[in-house]
This record gives C-alpha cells, sequence and structure tokens, in this order.
C-alpha cells in the first residue's frame, strides 16, 4: 500500500459526504482511506458505514479504516489517523476538502515515482471561498525553501504527500497547539530538518477556506509566535522580525529586473548623499 488519506471528521456530515464522494471517485485505487470521526452526533458515522458498505460493490475497491470516538483535538485526531495508517506516503484530507479531480491519486503517485520517492511531493491546493471563487495556490512552487519562507508563509498541507516514517524522525503533531502543528511540523522537518521536498504542477485538492486556520487569524499569529520563540534562538529571531518583510520585498523585486535596478539606483544615491553628511560632520564610517 503506497498511500494512505487520512480523513477527521466531527459533526461535519454535509461535507464529509462530498470528501468521501471525491475520494471514492478515484481511478486509482492503490491506496487506503483511514476516517477518524471524533464521536459524531450527527449522522456521520452512518455516512461512514454507507461508505464502506458501497466499496464491497466495486470491482478494485480501496480499502477502509475508521473509528468513532473522543478525541482531544484535531491533531489528536490526525495523530490517531497516522498510527492506524498502513501506506508508506499520508495525505491529509479533511472533512470538507475534496480532491480536484478522479485522476488525482493516479498522477501523484506516478509523480513519486518520477522523482525516486521523495520524502514529501506536493502539489497545487485550489482554495475555495464563500463566495465560490477559487484561487489556485501553488504554494512554493518548486522554488528553494528556506527558514524565511516557513517565518513568513507555510507548505500547504492538503495537497502534500508526506512519508509516514518521518513522523518517526520528526515525532508526531504536537497536540498543545490548535490550528499551527501541522506549520511547526514542517518547520521542524524542512526549514530546521533535513527534508527537500519536491513539487508536482498537479491540482491536487479543493481546500475549503472557512475551516478553524481561516477564521482564526489571531490564534494563528499567537501559536506562530510560540513556537518561534520556543524553535529559534533569540538573536536569529530579532533579525527576522527587523528585516523578514524587506528581505521579503527584494525577492518579489528581483522577479523583475528593472524595477530593481530603480531601486538599487535610488539606496546608492542615498547611501552616497548620507555618507557626504558624515564626513562633513567630521565622523569616518566604514562600508
Amino acid at each position: 500500500m503506497r498511500l494512505s488519506i487520512i480523513t477527521i471528521n466531527k459533526n461535519n456530515v454535509h461535507d464529509l459526504s462530498k470528501t468521501l464522494e471525491s475520494v471514492a471517485s478515484q481511478t486509482c485505487k492503490d491506496f487506503e482511506h483511514v476516517i477518524i470521526d471524533g464521536e459524531s452526533t450527527d449522522n456521520s458515522v452512518d455516512v461512514i458505514k454507507n461508505y464502506e458498505s458501497s466499496l464491497s460493490t466495486l470491482k478494485t475497491p480501496h480499502s477502509i479504516k475508521w473509528i468513532s470516538e473522543p478525541d482531544k483535538g484535531i491533531y489528536n485526531a490526525m495523530n490517531k489517523g497516522i498510527r492506524m495508517a498502513s501506506g508508506g506516503y499520508v495525505q491529509f484530507l479533511n472533512s470538507g476538502d475534496c480532491l480536484a479531480d478522479a485522476t488525482v491519486v493516479e498522477r501523484m503517485l506516478g509523480s513519486l515515482e518520477e522523482n525516486n520517492f521523495p520524502s514529501i511531493l506536493y502539489g497545487n491546493m485550489l482554495k475555495v471561498f464563500k463566495d465560490g471563487k477559487i484561487l489556485n495556490d501553488k504554494c512554493f512552487a518548486g522554488q528553494d525553501i528556506s527558514f524565511l519562507g516557513f517565518y513568513t508563509g507555510t507548505l500547504n498541507h492538503s495537497s502534500a504527500l508526506i512519508k509516514r516514517s518521518l513522523f518517526e524522525k520528526y515525532g508526531f503533531y504536537d497536540e498543545s497547539l490548535r490550528i499551527v502543528s501541522d506549520w511547526k511540523w514542517y518547520l521542524q522537518a524542512i526549514a530546521l530538518g533535513e527534508e527537500m521536498p519536491v513539487y508536482a504542477d498537479i491540482n491536487v485538492t479543493l481546500f475549503d477556506m472557512n475551516g478553524i486556520s481561516e477564521t482564526n487569524k489571531n490564534l494563528d499569529k499567537i501559536e506562530r509566535r510560540k513556537v518561534l520563540e520556543e524553535l529559534i534562538p533569540a538573536a536569529i529571531l530579532k533579525d527576522y522580525d527587523d528585516f523578514a518583510f524587506p528581505i521579503d520585498q527584494i525577492k518579489r523585486l528581483k522577479r523583475h529586473p528593472w524595477a530593481y535596478k530603480v531601486v538599487w539606483f535610488i539606496e546608492r544615491c542615498l547611501f552616497k548623499v548620507e555618507k557626504a553628511e558624515i564626513k562633513r560632520g567630521g565622523i569616518t564610517q566604514y562600508r
């Protein structure tokens, strides 16, 4: 079994149905579906049972594992899913999110093979907003990923296939965090660790932008800061606090050489004026 798709759910029966349908429609069946339900009190369990039953009528059904029991939050449920999974890779497709089309699993597994089975393979995430608009988020899109990339952003979670063995190497998701534990795990594995994600230009998931991580921006900031102060030495973190945004601006400007040259020219002129003023004041400045 090469892939385990993990879905967590609690009292979200309508959106759960959409998620299960998108998984059931896959042309490739070389995966298992692990569903972690948080002891829902709506009809979620009935939907899961019907889903399991319907798979038995297919000629080449994918396998399914599921439980319904109390949990201690989103990341506790995800960690349960990882422990239940038997695939070499895991993908997190939470209730309400969907695979972008019926060929996603087939193409992503093919890309794993083409890229010599990297530790993390990620594709595009289609962000679905309440007004129906869809934004194609390609994340880093194959660019080199540095610590700065995680200071200002993250690697999309639902559109990534992660080697299950990495959770033994870097640990499971931090269950004390409510919404940024996947970001913390990426930070440790990629920015501070040894992993080099590989990009596949494939639309992998339709991501519901009304989830907890999108509707509680204040908590997101608080938890991110807590993690940064826990993992990064204070002197280094201070430099990122002071200069991360200007560095990002320069990187964006470099995509437009003419604009970068204009800004560079203005900066040099201002520097020469400043240097002349310092000399007039009898102060020596070293470059």
